[in-house]
């Protein structure tokens, strides 16, 4: 940690200092809004939106042209001692006490946007996506309920599950979801049909984005994963549980996943996360450890990250959201670090802007749930909703909302943002 995550540390900018705000100035995350003339990277500091094109010249000179782009993906490719250098100088020059503050001010002030007028864009070209498996209480409550006896899978806590996704589906919160359709088979050893989805799902997690990357038929090693990880973002990966049953095996997911995945607009930083991170995720003493290339003492300590998770629905009949669930990224059974290592152990290249998502994020209690799969027990325990309405999976007009933020003691809370979707009828 660094002066940027000063507690005592206030911003110029009024409501970056007011109490639940989630972009302080310990915060300090990147988005791409819709500018007049091109897409541009801003930095979230209160509910103003700073445009780093027009004041690239008081940046480091090592990362102007990167701050000017239309994506995020060349400050992704610059690495972490650039990263920080702008995030220190951004915080002096945001900071109330600077000695220079109010010549910063009077700079900084004409390239300030209200963020409720801005359209955000997604923050990067995402190349690739991939979607982990990664909690441990997720996957044991969806094998419960496929596999009573034999809930996890003998390989799960030797190796990072995941699948590719489909990158050019995913889009910025905001972004109507279109209910999808494709083959379902309504019951064991019937032919199937082809019909929109009656089961559709939201599911809550993080996405991780990756920065510098490796070339092709290199690794990652563990020491060195964490400086490949940009950042983070709220992540829903729409699913389409009937759809999915039915074509997941032998291969997985398929077109249950690929219609849809919406991402929050902003990312933050790792080294803004440096105050909230924590020990990995304790194994019970009976199970594997990690095998030689997925085992870092230092990631065992802090490879883990104390990030609160909400999912909340609204549909269309209800005025407030209620929430629905709310778990931890520490509950993860592999780190980020990991994540990112086992996916380039085999040497595939990953590259600025690829985006890892955690897979559902569930905790060990009943209301830390991350999907209706689990919830509502793939269906057969409808839920109540205010106004008599009841769910077993999501109806046309349903709007869900994910939300994220870290909070310790002695430090100042820093938030997500939002990542919202709503349904609307399906292609057919």
């Amino acid at each position: 940690m660094n002066a940027t995550h000063d507690p005592q540390r206030q911003s110029w900018v009024p409501s970056a200092n007011r109490g639940g705000n989630a972009f302080p100035i310990q915060n300090l995350p990147f988005g791409i809004f819709a500018d007049a003339n091109a897409p541009t990277i801003g930095v979230a500091i209160g509910d103003q939106i700073l445009n780093l094109r027009g004041c690239a010249d008081l940046l480091p000179v090592a990362v102007q042209e990167a701050c000017a782009a239309s994506t995020l993906n060349p400050l992704m490719a610059l690495g972490g001692e650039r990263w920080s250098a702008l995030r220190a100088r951004l915080s002096d020059l945001l900071r109330a006490d600077h000695p220079q503050a109010l010549q910063y001010q009077r700079a900084l002030s004409p390239h300030l946007l209200p963020m409720a007028e801005v359209t955000m864009l997604k923050p990067a070209v995402i190349g690739n996506y991939t979607d982990f498996y990664a909690s441990i209480h997720h996957a044991t409550n969806v094998g419960r309920l496929f596999r009573p006896d034999n809930p996890l899978l003998p390989n799960y806590k030797y190796v990072p599950i995941g699948y590719h996704g489909r990158a050019s589906s995913i889009q910025v919160s905001g972004a109507a979801v279109k209910r999808p359709a494709g083959q379902v088979a309504s019951s064991p050893g019937e032919a199937p049909s082809y019909g929109s989805t009656r089961a559709l799902d939201y599911e809550l997690e993080a996405g991780f984005f990756v920065g510098p990357g490796n070339r092709l038929g290199e690794a990652i090693d563990i020491e060195n994963a964490a400086s490949h990880l940009f950042g983070v973002c709220l992540l829903n990966d729409w699913s389409a549980r009937d759809i999915q049953a039915w074509e997941y095996q032998p291969l997985g997911p398929f077109l249950a996943k690929s219609f849809a995945t919406t991402i929050s607009p902003w990312i933050v930083t790792m080294e803004a996360l440096a105050p909230f991170r924590t020990s990995a995720f304790a194994r019970p003493q009976e199970d594997p450890p990690p095998l030689n290339y997925l085992a870092s003492q230092q990631d065992s300590r802090e490879g883990g990250l104390d990030l609160i998770l909400e999912v909340y629905l609204r549909s269309a009949k209800m005025g407030e959201a209620v929430r629905l669930g709310r778990s931890n990224l520490r509950d993860l059974y592999w780190t980020p670090a990991q994540l990112l290592t086992h996916h380039a152990s085999n040497g595939c290249n990953l590259q600025p802007g690829d985006l890892m998502g955690s897979g559902t994020v569930s905790g060990p209690g009943e209301d830390a749930r991350g999907c209706l799969l689990e919830l509502t027990q793939n269906g057969r325990k409808p839920f109540a909703l205010p106004a008599g309405e009841q769910r077993s999976f999501l109806e046309d007009g349903d709007q869900v909302i994910l939300r994220g933020y870290c909070e310790r003691p002695g430090f100042v809370r820093i938030g997500l943002g939002e990542c919202s979707g709503t349904i609307t009828q399906s292609l057919l």
